[in-house]
């Protein structure tokens, strides 16, 4: 059964009701219904809070890595652990192609129902993780195949097993070596990007965010506990951070958003699949037409240009 947040519904409510139409098979209702939820779904959509933005990058429906994958890789060959510790599961890597495209695919993993959930640590990865995402990754550079990174975490796991196998480095490591990659990169961020957790799959020559994903240094939970002690500061503190797509373009902190469907991936997931995937291809393109040098050098200057403001005064 379909999850509706607060917001939706409306929705909810219309498409309750073509389904009864659709039963009666009275098409002249669906039509006449089909119309209001086309204007009911823009109506809502197109003028969407911060916060509400959030609970769309977290709904549970929401495309997850996996769903990706397995939408959009032919010939898919799973790589497992980190050569050292464990296989950690909220990291998932496949080797396989998109189109005609040969590819590596790094993207971290929630999954669906309490089974599964705890089984990938809820998409928490741990420092072995992160050591097998650079594993393949450098398997990658090898042979030069391009990398596609998904990034869908509320973060880093922070017990203290992952402490004791030194989570920081794990993810500083990935941060230098990913930014020393000559194979065209890129990485999307497809649902709920959390702090360093999602920082260690971010570093690319290309970095993008679907339509309604978030990415942040904190939750706008822990924000909110941080700044005010206050958990009812929750939309407050997501509207302060400017954590949605729109606004991290418009800060230079991303290079594109993906048109996800207005309604949502979450409703329409096949639609969503088939945007990254394009987007991946068009981006390989456009890579592929420099030099290993030319993209080294830029992805140098926009590491660079982060952190970079301007002075009203």
């Amino acid at each position: 059964m379909a999850a509706y947040l607060e917001f939706e519904e409306k929705i909810k409510k219309i498409e309750e009701d073509i389904i009864v139409a659709k039963t009666k098979a009275d098409e002249h209702a669906v039509e006449i219904l089909d119309k209001k939820l086309e204007k009911e779904v823009e109506k809502t959509f197109k003028n969407l809070s911060d916060y509400q933005k959030l609970q769309l990058a977290r709904h549970p429906d929401r495309p997850y890595s996996l769903d990706y994958i397995n939408g959009l890789l032919t010939d898919a060959y799973e790589i497992h652990g980190d050569r050292h510790f464990v296989d950690d599961k909220a990291i998932v890597c496949y080797l396989g192609y998109i189109g005609e495209q040969k590819v590596m695919v790094i993207g971290e993993q929630k999954g669906r129902g309490t089974k599964d959930k705890l089984h990938r640590n809820f998409g928490m990865p741990s420092p072995e993780g992160y050591r097998k995402a650079l594993r393949a990754a450098k398997m990658a550079e090898k042979f030069q195949i391009p990398i596609l990174m998904l990034v869908d975490t509320p973060g880093a796991y922070p017990g203290i097993g992952a402490e004791e196998r030194n989570q920081s480095e794990a993810i500083a490591r990935n941060l230098f070596e990913f930014a020393d990659l000559t194979t065209p990169t890129v990485s999307v961020v497809i649902g709920e990007g959390g702090s360093g957790g999602a920082l260690a799959i971010s570093v690319a020559d290309k970095l993008a965010m679907m339509r309604y994903s978030v990415y942040a240094v904190i939750s706008p939970e822990g924000c909110s506990a941080i700044l005010w002690n206050d958990p009812s500061k929750v939309e407050t503190a997501a509207n302060a951070l400017r954590i949605t797509a729109e606004n991290l373009k418009e800060l230079n902190l991303v290079d594109d958003v993906i048109n996800e469907p207005l309604i949502g991936a979450h409703r329409q997931k096949e639609e969503a699949i088939k945007a990254l995937g394009e987007y991946f291809l068009a981006s390989v393109e456009e890579l592929k037409q420099m030099t290993p040098a030319q993209r080294y050098q830029k992805k140098y200057e926009k590491i660079m240009a982060l952190g970079s403001f301007q002075d009203d005064n």
